[in-house]
């Protein structure tokens, strides 16, 4: 299928609202970071310097306070304060996991809130972002799917979930002292709430921020999106992005994975497959990553690992293996341990890597699959205490 314009959703992206006048650095392109500094002033032949300096501040050192941008004049770091902010979305609450897994709830724009989680291991640290409040896929096995979509977020509010995170960490590095290349957060992965590509162009402008060798300087190698097959953005975002991709795949036929993943009624099994067997040479990417859930009795069969080998065929390819992580009311349950190491098997005796993913927060709700808000069912309830009440 050939699409003759962008897939998008009926749903607006709304910017923080704040001080008529005022203009949010954060999210912006290096280019409309320039119109902005010229329509305050700035000469045009300052003007990509000036992006540049205040670029660094912002994304390479963390600083949100235009009167500690010290290589600027006094009078012009005023001026930058009566015309711009530099905000990222708030933290409304932290939980940590036994196994040092950190869920943050973070309020964006007109109170809407997300999740975002931070995955310590060996070596790395991934942050799972969000690029939509809600989601509209419905897939049947994912408790986001259960949330109504609400809107994009902005590139601002993608890529400062990544500042904020850092912030937490304590990672921005201090000016002068010695390059660290050991990062906590050294992996981001596009698999929180919404779908990545029914926002392009916000998720396109964040990462290349995230990317940016002045910047939070990440490899595209390290940034991972995570889409459930909107078929006609694949190739655009191999162009425009060329980061790793990951699909969420979950079913080896057109009647299960409608099922599971109901995105799949509109663009198949093999359109999908079609437009993922250009994406490495197109990206340079080393590998797809396959994501697939193991459900017990629906698609853990040793014939459904057979069919998923013969359907990649030709893909350079890697398959995770996701133990269902259930949620109160899930319609399905997990495979067993011995029905996905047997799965496991016949891929990795095929000739492809297929790792049985570790759950991971699952204490705090933080697993895959799992980002709803327990705060928001929490407000529910005490809402109904207050109206009960009469409060």
């Amino acid at each position: 299928m050939t699409a003759t314009a962008p897939i998008t959703q009926d749903v607006v992206t709304i910017p923080r609202k704040m001080p008529e006048g005022t203009v949010n650095l954060v999210g912006l392109t290096r280019d409309a970071m320039r119109d902005a500094l010229i329509a305050i002033g700035t000469p045009e032949k300052q003007a990509k310097m000036r992006v540049g300096q205040i670029w660094q501040w912002i994304y390479q050192w963390g600083v949100r306070d235009f009167s500690q941008m010290t290589n600027l004049a006094k009078d012009y770091r005023a001026k930058l304060a009566e015309n711009f902010v530099i905000e990222i979305p708030e933290v409304v609450s932290k939980q940590v996991s036994d196994d040092g897994t950190r869920k943050y709830l973070v309020r964006i724009a007109g109170g809407h809130e997300v999740e975002v989680v931070y995955i310590p291991e060996e070596g790395r640290g991934t942050l799972c972002i969000s690029s939509q409040v809600g989601c509209t896929l419905t897939c049947s096995f994912c408790h986001t799917g259960t949330q109504k979509l609400v809107r994009n977020l902005t590139a601002g509010e993608i890529i400062g979930q990544v500042m904020m995170a850092r912030d937490d960490l304590g990672e921005w590095p201090k000016q002068g002292a010695p390059k660290d290349e050991t990062r906590l957060l050294s992996n981001i992965v596009l698999m929180g709430m919404g779908e990545p590509l029914y926002n392009f162009e916000n998720v396109r402008d964040a990462m290349k921020i995230a990317m940016d060798a002045e910047g939070i300087q990440l490899s595209r190698r390290r940034i991972t999106l995570s889409t459930s097959g909107v078929v006609p953005e694949i190739a655009r975002t191999a162009q425009e992005i060329g980061c790793q991709l990951a699909v969420s795949f979950h079913a080896t036929t057109n009647e299960t994975r409608n099922m599971l993943v109901p995105i799949n009624k509109r663009w198949n099994i093999e359109e999908l497959l079609a437009a993922l067997k250009s994406y490495p040479k197109v990206s340079n990417s080393e590998r797809i990553t396959f994501e697939y859930v193991m459900l017990n009795g629906v698609n853990d069969t040793d014939e459904d690992a057979r069919r998923l080998i013969k359907l990649i065929e030709g893909i350079p390819a890697k398959i995770n293996l996701i133990p269902f992580n259930e949620w109160p009311g899930a319609p399905y349950k997990r495979s067993s341990n011995n029905r996905i190491r047997a799965f496991a098997d016949i891929i990795y005796k095929a000739g492809y890597a297929s790792p049985i993913r570790t759950p991971r927060g699952e204490d705090i709700m933080a697993a895959c699959g799992q980002l709803k808000s327990a705060t928001e069912r929490e407000r529910k309830s005490r809402r109904q205490i207050e109206a009960d009440a009469g409060l």
